[in-house]
């Protein structure tokens, strides 16, 4: 996708392959890490159709799972005996309300009520219904995903919401945020409203999603993801850049300041 024929012949596409929407992001954006497609199985037996690569020997969290996929590149699939994180099992609707939840937002919480009203409040899948869920890199998906889920850098969050809202004619976005349980629960509010999110990680997913390089979350709903990626195709032909325009330049551009030539500084000569 080096040259502007590449980026021609992907446009003119009836409709891209998730191969194809993959590397438009991974390339224009220069991404870190390969989005990744969740999939939320309610029907066991069209989970059990496909083949992880890997399983997990220990249970492990939701947040762990999109690290794998992500960055290591695996398709796997959990059920709820593999899910460790008791706020991912609550928030898909894999356990209720009880003291350990409670308990666990209580760091941040005022006091017990604030609390239970941090848990009460999370968006939740239907209570027992989720059989288990698929998470891949998006370019190697064997299904059609329900969410899209991107771990990058702000400015790299910035360029795929501003093409969303260009695609779907939609401004301005807000975002959900959640005291714990940000990359579930952001993940299951965009499954029910079928809205774009960004949040950031929470502790738990700081560490075990492998974020210590202050990424945040873009998560895009499945049906929606190849109108943002031809979006984002067409403004870069048209600006010739996909983030600063008008430069030729790669991502991040040429990313100097618009006043870079008022940032001068001397010695105070009074002194």
């Amino acid at each position: 996708m080096a040259g502007i024929d590449d980026l021609l012949k992907l446009v003119k596409k009836n409709k891209l392959s998730y191969r194809e929407i993959s590397d438009v992001f991974e390339r224009l954006l220069k991404l870190d890490f390969s989005p990744v497609a969740v999939k939320y199985f309610f029907n066991e037996r069209e989970m059990k159709k496909y083949k992880p690569d890997m399983i997990p020997v220990h249970p492990i969290t939701y947040c762990a799972f999109i690290a794998a996929s992500k960055s290591a590149g695996y398709i796997l699939i959990s059920n709820k005996d593999k899910l460790r994180c008791i706020n991912a099992r609550y928030v898909f609707g894999w356990k209720d309300s009880d003291d350990s939840m409670v308990s666990s937002h209580m760091k941040y919480a005022n006091d017990r009520a604030q609390a239970e009203m941090f848990v009460e409040t999370k968006p939740r899948l239907p209570e027992g219904k989720l059989k288990g869920f698929m998470t891949a890199p998006l370019e190697r998906t064997p299904v059609e995903p329900d969410i899209v889920h991107f771990i990058c850098n702000p400015l790299q969050a910035y360029h795929i919401l501003n093409d969303y809202m260009g695609a779907f004619d939609m401004h301005p976005l807000t975002f959900t945020q959640t005291v714990n349980s940000t990359v579930c629960s952001g993940d299951v509010t965009v499954y029910l409203t079928h809205k774009p999110n960004m949040n950031t990680m929470c502790s738990g997913s700081y560490t075990s999603g492998k974020t210590e390089s202050g990424e945040v979350n873009v998560v895009i709903h499945g049906s929606q993801i190849e109108a943002v990626a031809k979006r984002m195709l067409k403004r870069t032909i048209r600006d010739k850049g996909v983030s600063f325009p008008h430069t030729g330049s790669a991502y991040p551009g040429f990313d100097v300041c618009k006043a870079c030539q008022m940032l001068v500084f001397k010695k105070d000569e009074k002194k």
